[in-house]
């Protein structure tokens, strides 16, 4: 099961203790405390519903997280926190090219942003939404745009809570509009062109219980900047495939700046580690052993029980 605090949980377990099957859960940092403080009101109907929901994950054979920072952050939610935790390595299936060179995908989206061709830029490639810190990127972007003129902002991703207008007149008040460019959601090749074009890639989120976007920057080989609440910080640092910050805006200002003052040798192996860090850490492969080792052993303990 894929989430939480929807029907198809309940419907899981009802069905799964029918037929004395196991099931697990993934949270996918749904019980992270950020989104109670930040949506109290969301967080009492929560409350209401939190006994069906903890019935949900208390049956479970697993309650799956990507992290340890997930799995520890999730207990501070709710008093009642009883479950199986499991932490498994999470990740994406490696993007398919055939084109050694990736010619096509880069070529796919310079036409969408050809004024962007020959330029550097760091890449955003998220739902524009506050949790993601958009704001604090483009307030960070303007404070040091100056110390680097020939670098571009590109920010795409779907506008589901209606901010992308109000970001764009941030970024012209604050005499950076020309600079910033949206091309709204990209898919396919202009994405994954998008991220191989870009010089790093960048998520100053305040909330991330993995970072999908950030593992498939790593996958093809680009650093990434990211904020301390994107729950697989200490990897990135671990491998030096990039930079950590505080998600605030003086955080993500010297995110930046640290960025812009490496030497272009380092901003090459950073470059050059990144791909490793994705083969050893976040292959798809290594999630679908884990899932399948727990859900092995719950079979065998069944089996031997019956004997």
């Amino acid at each position: 099961m894929n989430g939480i605090w929807t029907f198809p949980g309940i419907a899981t377990r009802s069905a799964a203790r029918q037929v004395k099957k196991p099931y697990g859960v993934f949270v996918h940092g749904a019980l992270d405390p950020w989104f109670n403080k930040k949506y109290p009101l969301k967080h009492l109907k929560k409350w209401v519903y939190w006994p069906v929901q903890h019935a949900v994950l208390h049956d479970a054979t697993a309650v799956f997280f990507t992290t340890d920072a997930e799995r520890d952050l999730a207990k501070q939610s709710f008093k009642k926190s009883e479950w199986a935790s499991v932490v498994v390595p999470y990740g994406i299936n490696d993007p398919e090219d055939s084109d050694p060179n990736h010619a096509k995908q880069i070529e796919a989206f310079y036409a969408v942003l050809p004024q962007l061709r020959g330029r550097q830029f760091l890449l955003f490639l998220a739902r524009i939404h506050e949790k993601k810190g958009c704001d604090l990127l483009i307030e960070a972007f303007a404070k040091v745009a100056s110390q680097a003129p020939d670098v571009e902002l590109v920010i795409a991703g779907p506008d589901q809570a209606g901010l992308q207008g109000k970001l764009q007149r941030l970024a012209a008040q604050r005499g950076i509009g020309g600079r910033v460019h949206w091309p709204g959601f990209i898919g396919g090749d202009i994405k994954w062109g998008a991220i191989r074009a870009c010089d790093a890639f960048v998520l100053p989120s305040h909330q991330e219980n993995f970072g999908i976007a950030v593992v498939e920057a790593l996958a093809v080989g680009r650093p990434v900047l990211i904020s301390n609440q994107v729950n697989i910080w200490p990897d990135i640092e671990a491998d030096r495939v990039g930079l950590v910050g505080e998600d605030t805006l003086e955080g993500t200002e010297r995110l930046l700046l640290r960025w812009l003052e490496l030497p272009i040798e380092e901003r090459r192996a950073m470059a050059a580690r990144a791909r490793p860090s994705f083969v050893n850490r976040y292959g798809m492969h290594r999630a679908a052993i884990a899932i399948n080792r727990v859900f092995a052993a719950a079979n065998l303990a069944a089996k031997t029980a019956r004997i």
